[in-house]
């Protein structure tokens, strides 16, 4: 995120409350009052949508997979996978991409062709929550790496602090920008109720588009038609990575 600037479920719930007009309760999670139920149950909506409408820089994670020699090539997605992030899959053990994510009829082409002895790169797809490899059974030594989007997007107050995909207590963490979470709410809320949200959507608008601008760098654009690739050689135009130069 832009900002570090976060609040507890309690305060999201109270400062809503108060731009809407409810008066506001010592403890909004264990509120008896209906709005404060709806409320509730809104932010973890709110807190998954979030989570699924960009890639946020704080739900970035890596995962790694190193092949064994008695492994089928089915292996299971991370505990807190949302969604894998594209062209991110690398081969490390021979410093090549990860070919991916194959369609269905790749995948049938390949096992129809039987090419496993002569495919070069290993590729992947993802199906019923397995990251499957092909060649089956895979080369013993792979090491594969690829980013993906955790669901855990608050911090659970009650088990030591860690990430976890719902709010649960009052004193849980959105890991949101409070004021993008709070005016996700509101907008939430309103509709729920049946009011009137146009505002309220503009304001969500404008800072969603804010934080989503600055939460990661962005490449300078060039205008010619030529592309740059310093600081990177480009081994799949003219240089390897290595030995370039040598005999």
């Amino acid at each position: 995120m832009s900002s570090n600037l976060t609040a507890t479920a309690n305060d999201t719930l109270n400062r809503v409350a108060a731009e809407v007009g409810l008066p506001v309760a010592q403890d909004p999670w264990s509120s008896q009052d209906p709005d404060f139920e709806r409320m509730r149950y809104l932010l973890n909506i709110v807190g998954e949508e979030l989570s699924q409408a960009y890639p946020w820089e704080f739900l970035v994670r890596e995962h790694q997979i190193q092949t064994q020699d008695t492994d089928t090539g089915d292996y299971p997605l991370p505990d807190d996978f949302l969604y894998m992030m594209n062209q991110t899959g690398w081969e490390r053990s021979e410093n090549v991409p990860l070919f991916g994510p194959l369609s269905g009829q790749d995948w049938q082409y390949l096992l129809g062709r039987d090419l496993v002895s002569s495919t070069i790169y290993a590729s992947f797809r993802i199906q019923q929550g397995l990251f499957t490899i092909f060649p089956q059974p895979p080369p013993t030594g792979l090491d594969i790496r690829y980013e993906y989007i955790c669901r855990n997007w608050c911090i659970d107050s009650t088990n030591g602090g860690v990430p976890a995909p719902s709010v649960k207590t009052g004193a849980d963490i959105p890991l949101f920008n409070s004021t993008l979470i709070s005016r996700a709410l509101k907008v939430k809320w309103l509709d729920a109720k049946n009011y009137d949200s146009t505002k309220a959507q503009d304001d969500y608008n404008q800072i969603y588009a804010l934080l989503t601008e600055h939460d990661k760098g962005a490449e300078i654009l060039s205008a010619g038609k030529n592309r740059r690739y310093f600081p990177y050689l480009d081994g799949f135009r003219n240089t390897p990575d290595t030995n370039y130069g040598g005999l």
